[in-house]
């Protein structure tokens, strides 16, 4: 059975607190799968076929995409420790700094700059060490509170999992030297082909890395980036729109737990990997139901402008094209967009509000945003009912 492989064992070192040194990867005698993994695995990946097959369908798909990113970079970042939301992720790039409530978000826009990295490098680039140290380069470079990270190197000391110090650590990752082969392992099992089903080799591929932790900081990000990374490079969905940091951070600690005893020296790999998979599974059920409100309210939306006057109509529709790529917008924005003067964009701000597409996103009158919010509730549940308390007040 899957969970009775060894992946490694803990050695005390000099200094006196014991490592966890993984042993040669992927085991001699492979990972087995069992009936149960191969029937959850079959399940998920017919979901993710799914998914695939309506992505595939969806107009504008660019612009839907960078929510989907986003809102990964939200939670994974959350996981970290991270306070900023999603909407002010969403809302960042409309914000100036000086006027953020939450200076966390820039944590989540370093993520998002390396998940756009990673995409566009992963068409004519092999996921390989060297692919992992430049996204990590893209999440840490300038990034708050870094200055011991090392964007794009793999660690030359000791690093630990909780606690002050390795002695009274949850976990310590491998020795330098250790880190170096096992990362060659790693690196060649990524490369070799094999008969591992998709979604299994990929969450060993995640635990793996996690086990090695080779950076100073950083670790969990990047790893839960090569995830979405590793499936689109295998072409498992034509359009990255499956990530799994909400799954993690809604069970975050499950996730810890699976992973640790993936790395224990009683390691139980199938524990780990079924818990990833029905990750996979709910989170490509999650999308395809995203999906279907997407096309739904766009074709709703859409059909509000056949309405208005043909130029009205032309201008309004190339707006909310862009409102599916940044829901939360000003006055400027409008202004970018069109080249309108200020007194023009707060015409199709109102156009807007009277078809019901934009609303006030607070009752701020200076420098007010608005929200696209029908298909911003899409992507954040928990606006609905910040949204009641909103129009109860305006």
């Amino acid at each position: 059975m899957i969970n009775k492989i060894k992946i490694g064992r803990y050695i005390k070192q000099k200094e006196g607190f014991e490592s966890f040194i993984p042993f040669d990867f992927p085991p001699k005698e492979g990972f087995k799968i069992s009936p149960k993994l191969y029937k959850k695995h079959e399940e998920a990946i017919r979901l993710v076929g799914k998914l695939d097959g309506i992505t595939r369908l969806l107009p504008d798909k660019d612009f839907f995409i960078s929510m989907f990113i986003i809102k990964d970079a939200t939670y994974s970042s959350q996981i970290e420790g991270t306070k900023a939301t999603f909407q002010d992720a969403v809302a960042a790039p409309v914000t100036e700094e000086k006027n953020r409530k939450n200076s966390d978000v820039d944590d989540i826009e370093h993520y998002i700059k390396a998940v756009n990295f990673g995409i566009k490098r992963t068409k004519n680039f092999p996921i390989s060490l060297r692919f992992i140290r430049e996204l990590h380069e893209k999440l840490m470079v300038c990034a708050r509170c870094t200055q011991h990270a090392y964007p794009g190197e793999f660690r030359s000391s000791q690093n630990w999992i909780g606690g002050k110090t390795p002695t009274d650590a949850s976990f310590v990752p491998p020795t330098i030297s250790e880190m170096q082969r096992a990362l060659g392992d790693l690196e060649n099992f990524i490369h070799t082909e094999d008969d591992y089903p998709a979604l299994v080799k990929t969450g060993i591929i995640h635990a793996q890395f996690e086990t090695i932790h080779p950076f100073t900081d950083g670790n969990g990000r990047t790893g839960r980036m090569l995830i979405a990374m590793y499936m689109h490079h295998l072409g498992i969905l034509e359009m990255p729109v499956l990530y799994l940091s909400s799954y993690f951070k809604k069970y975050q600690k499950l996730y810890y737990q699976k992973l640790q005893s993936y790395h224990d020296e009683n390691s139980n790999v199938e524990d780990w990997l079924e818990f990833f998979i029905e990750g996979v599974a709910e989170i490509a059920s999650s999308s395809i139901d995203t999906c279907t409100q997407i096309t739904s309210l766009r074709d709703r939306d859409f059909a509000k402008m056949q309405k208005l006057g043909k130029k009205s109509a032309e201008s309004t529709l190339e707006i909310v094209r862009k409102l599916f790529g940044q829901p939360i917008v000003g006055v400027a924005e409008i202004m970018k967009w069109t080249g309108f003067t200020a007194p023009g964009a707060y015409k199709v701000i109102e156009r807007l509000r009277k078809l019901k597409i934009l609303e006030p996103l607070d009752s701020v009158s200076y420098d007010k945003k608005y929200i696209y919010a029908d298909y911003y509730e899409i992507f954040d549940e928990t606006y609905k009912e910040v949204r009641k308390k909103i129009n109860r007040h305006i």
